[in-house]
């Protein structure tokens, strides 16, 4: 059985989220958890569900937790019986598979890729962000977040990692690749996607070339390869519109639909709309590149959230991702050196 720990001071809602769905996944997956925090609070929260004597759910103490507004470096300097940071330790030592946490994303980041390591051949951890289309088959978008900075090689590493998540995570046979840019010409971009664009040619992918932002939700592409900046921005972005389109949908229903039956259908059609623009459908982004496996969920996750992301890190180990991605780029490397670590 992989077992998996959570953070279970993290979040807006903590320990109540990550307790609740710690205890959805134990039941509904083969999967153990194991619950990181202050040990008298997370058993009472924990108390409040009647069969977790019943389900492999286990509790490790740490005595402190990292709050929203610290900075990354403090956070990870000065806190180090942290939840966040214990949970990274029972990955590294091997007592879990993989962590999650819905805290500070930053110190998140800072402490797996230190503690945990990163991956043979992997420059830097990449956030892979999942977003809904409108065929209704999900794409990956790497990075969002983890480096506002990037190099060519660095986009190169993340189609492959991008690439190998969506083929084993969401089951697509045969994902295809699109670098972000501002026209699909291969002459359009700024220096770091014209510079990248002949390096995707060399990969072993099935690369399509430059889309647009548009083509996020299309349904063209099943990979999205962008530096952490623009990545970012586009998740932020997507995530006021998607608040945004959903309050108005509500609003202009309950204005407009008159009866018992147009009210029923209504809302079962809202309903379905609501769950395929959920993020916690999808738990979480994943940090690609870093040993074991590490799923960042959103600051107000809720336990559907958090139940998904201990399913996504159970996949992503049981699938050998990481040993998949480090023999991927071993091949790549010696086939095109532009991609291999100096």
């Amino acid at each position: 059985m992989l077992t998996i720990a959570v953070d279970a001071m993290g979040g807006d809602h903590a320990p109540k989220a990550e307790v609740e769905g710690a205890v959805q996944a134990a039941r509904s997956l083969e999967v153990k958890v194991i619950l990181v925090g202050q040990e008298d609070v997370v058993r009472r929260e924990l108390a409040q569900h009647e069969d977790y004597r019943d389900l492999p759910v286990e509790i490790v103490h740490a005595s402190e937790r990292v709050t929203m507004e610290e900075s990354a470096g403090r956070a990870f300097k000065s806190k180090r019986d942290s939840s966040l940071r214990v949970a990274s330790r029972l990955v590294r030592d091997g007592a879990a598979q993989g962590f999650v946490s819905a805290g500070n994303t930053g110190a998140v980041m800072a402490t797996a890729k230190i503690v945990q390591g990163v991956v043979p051949g992997v420059d830097r951890p990449a956030l892979a962000g999942i977003f809904p289309t409108v065929d209704g088959s999900p794409v990956v978008v790497v990075d969002v977040g983890a480096n506002v900075d990037c190099s060519p090689r660095m986009l190169a590493q993340f189609a492959v990692m991008g690439e190998m998540y969506s083929r084993i995570i969401l089951r697509r046979p045969k994902p295809r690749v699109g670098l972000l840019s501002i026209g699909e010409e291969e002459h359009k971009g700024n220096d770091l996607t014209r510079a990248a664009m002949p390096l995707f040619k060399t990969l072993n992918l099935n690369f399509i070339g430059n889309v647009e932002g548009g083509d996020i939700y299309g349904g063209k592409v099943d990979v999205i390869v962008c530096d952490g900046f623009i990545g970012n921005v586009a998740l932020k972005v997507s995530e006021g519109l998607g608040e945004m389109v959903k309050h108005l949908l509500q609003e202009s229903l309950e204005a407009t639909i008159s009866g018992k039956i147009g009210y029923v259908i209504a809302k079962a059609a809202f309903t379905d709309f609501k769950k395929r623009v959920d993020y916690s459908e999808y738990g979480g982004a994943a940090l690609l590149g870093v040993r074991g496996m590490c799923i960042i969920c959103h600051g107000r996750s809720n336990a559907n959230a958090i139940k998904n992301a201990i399913r996504v890190a159970a996949e992503f180990s049981g699938g050998n991702v990481n040993q998949r991605i480090e023999e991927e780029l071993r091949l790549a490397a010696r086939e095109k050196p532009a991609i291999r670590v100096e």
